[in-house]
């Protein structure tokens, strides 16, 4: 499957491999990416376009992409979240702490603390991931023309899962 631009960069619908290399090989398209392949129309046509809905699964570790038309699936990713923020944090934060040690003595500064500053924003780890799953969006909506999205959000009940008969004060023991 071939993704396809119009003349002035808009998705359309993805058209055969075949169709794709007879449009390549009479000079009417040019190649725009190579990952995921798209081609972009150097002439004028009609935008016969279908409804297509982009459906997210969205996990702590993982994020499932699925854009479907009613009769096929015209696009599918896995992506995997990055869990390393925190640890890359700590590390930068054990390195400036050894520099500064190193250095001279520093006095303790009390108006340029981070709690003060960072009111209202999120967690590096979270704005990452938030970030990501933004970002894998809008470049799904760049080759597709999503008419809707629609977002899984389930939460679990790991202990009733194993236990089906727990309740009340049986969550709190364990």
């Amino acid at each position: 499957m071939v993704y396809v631009l119009n003349r002035i960069g808009q998705p359309l619908m993805p058209c055969k491999e075949a169709k794709a290399r007879k449009l390549l090989k009479n000079h009417k398209a040019r190649v725009d990416k190579r990952e995921p392949f798209t081609i972009q129309l150097l002439f004028d046509c009609e935008n016969r376009i279908q409804d297509i809905t982009l459906g997210i699964d969205a996990g702590s570790k993982h994020l499932g992409l699925s854009a479907t038309t009613e009769q096929k699936e015209l696009y599918a990713a896995d992506v995997e979240l990055r869990n390393d923020i925190v640890e890359l944090l700590s590390t930068r934060r054990q390195y400036r702490q050894a520099r500064r040690n190193r250095l001279r003595y520093r006095a303790p500064r009390f108006f340029n603390r981070v709690h003060s500053k960072n009111r209202g924003q999120l967690v590096p780890s979270i704005e990452q991931k938030i970030g990501t799953h933004l970002r894998v969006v809008s470049d799904v909506c760049g080759i597709l023309l999503i008419s809707k999205i629609i977002v899984e959000t389930a939460s679990f009940d790991i202990q009733k899962i194993k236990n089906p008969d727990i309740n009340g004060e049986e969550y709190q023991q364990g």
